[in-house]
């Protein structure tokens, strides 16, 4: 489906000189002299290279559906996570750095979303939140005020996060697993 370069919008996956690009970013531009345009910083799904490039608002750009199946994570085996596929129960091996930082969140039994183009694995999306348990909090300073004091905590994947100083070591607590942040306590 071709698009116009305006209309490019971050989360997009767009086929690019022979390449599949994730957008991460867009600022449209509207200069004093000349037509408006699109700024976009571009990831390459197959090789992770990075590129910004400026679309006119005439420039069209065809725009990638990916195909997406349900997977669940089985094993990591050296630098290698194994998934299957939950409806033929079929195996397959993917590199860990497939999954970027997010794969200090991966849990045995997770069931994640991955995108395939040309039946070939690009991305891996794990849910937007995960459960953790905290095994290291500092203590909380006195007189420090409740708004903005949070504290550095570490969870059992050793992933470090900021907590408020009423969660203590041992505490469930549930996480952003992109952003890395706090997001509540386990109920």
């Amino acid at each position: 489906m071709k698009i116009s370069g305006v209309d490019i919008r971050p989360g997009n996956i767009l086929e690019y000189e022979k390449g599949i690009w994730k957008v991460a970013k867009t600022q449209h531009t509207q200069p004093g002299k000349g037509g408006a345009f699109m700024q976009v910083e571009m990831k390459n799904l197959v090789d992770g290279r990075k590129t910004n490039v400026r679309f006119r608002s005439a420039d069209t750009v065809e725009r990638v559906r990916l195909d997406t199946k349900d997977f669940q994570f089985l094993y990591k085996e050296g630098d290698d996570l194994i998934f299957m596929d939950v409806e033929t129960y079929d195996q397959i091996t993917l590199p860990a750095d497939l999954l970027g930082d997010a794969v200090a969140f991966l849990q045995d039994g997770m069931t994640v979303l991955l995108e395939m183009w040309e039946d070939r694995p690009i991305s891996v999306q794990l849910p937007e939140q995960v459960e953790a348990t905290i095994v290291e909090a500092d203590a909380v300073v006195k007189g420090q005020t409740a708004s903005s004091s949070y504290k550095p905590a570490i969870l059992d994947n050793g992933v470090r996060v900021m907590v408020p100083p009423h969660i203590a070591s041992g505490t469930r607590i549930v996480v952003d697993v992109y952003e890395r942040t706090y997001v509540s306590k386990v109920g």
